[in-house]
């Protein structure tokens, strides 16, 4: 198994058990667990192939990433209830999930493409997506909402892989580096409350004011 292979699997089964634990939050039964978790962990790459043409796309050439999902699903349908905060878990694995994501995504983006902008776009896209997905469906708060850095780390992650990968840097050396800033910056996000400056300007007139 190459690194590619390793963090296809490990992201897409880490996103999967965040959309499991939040079907956890909903009470949902198993079908409920394994549906959120497929969305979750295969939403980021789909979007991805359908915007480079791979066609079909990566879970219909190779059924044992749906596999993984399920299993994911299922295995946080029988363990969630030993778990103290599913959604604070939820979030740092969504952090793991991201910087894996991240990185690979620029990679695939690079590999097929050659260009360094699509390579940040697909990393970052292919990290968010899923996590947009699942908070759509299980009426979650959207991470895209939350206060802190989130697209942001993806996009440093993606843009970290694609410099390293331009000054000739091993593989495992571009994601690892790529995936240690997409985490870091995520997590100091969860754990210090990172923002960027919000908008302060005057607020948009209500849509019945200007009918």
């Amino acid at each position: 198994m190459t690194i590619l292979e390793f963090l296809d699997y490990l992201a897409i089964a880490v996103f999967a058990a965040t959309g499991a634990l939040a079907a956890s939050r909903k009470q949902l039964d198993l079908i409920g667990f394994i549906f959120l978790a497929a969305i979750t962990g295969i939403g980021g790459g789909t979007f991805r192939d359908v915007i480079l043409g791979e066609l079909p796309v990566f879970w219909v050439r190779n059924p044992n990433y749906m596999l993984v999902c399920l299993a994911s699903g299922i295995i946080v349908y029988f363990g969630a209830h030993l778990i103290e905060s599913r959604y604070r878990l939820l979030l740092w694995l969504d952090a793991i999930g991201l910087s894996a994501y991240a990185a690979l995504g620029a990679a695939k983006g690079l590999a097929a493409t050659g260009s360094p902008v699509v390579a940040i776009v697909t990393g970052m896209l292919t990290a968010a997506f899923g996590g947009v997905l699942r908070d759509i469906v299980a009426g979650e708060p959207s991470v895209l909402l939350r206060p802190e850095v989130y697209v942001s780390a993806a996009l440093a992650g993606a843009a970290v892989f694609t410099a390293a990968d331009a000054m000739g840097f091993g593989q495992i050396i571009c994601f690892a580096a790529a995936m240690l800033t997409a985490f870091v910056i995520r997590g100091g996000a969860l754990r210090y409350g990172w923002t960027f400056p919000v908008y302060k300007g005057r607020p948009g007139r209500d849509p019945k004011d200007v009918m």
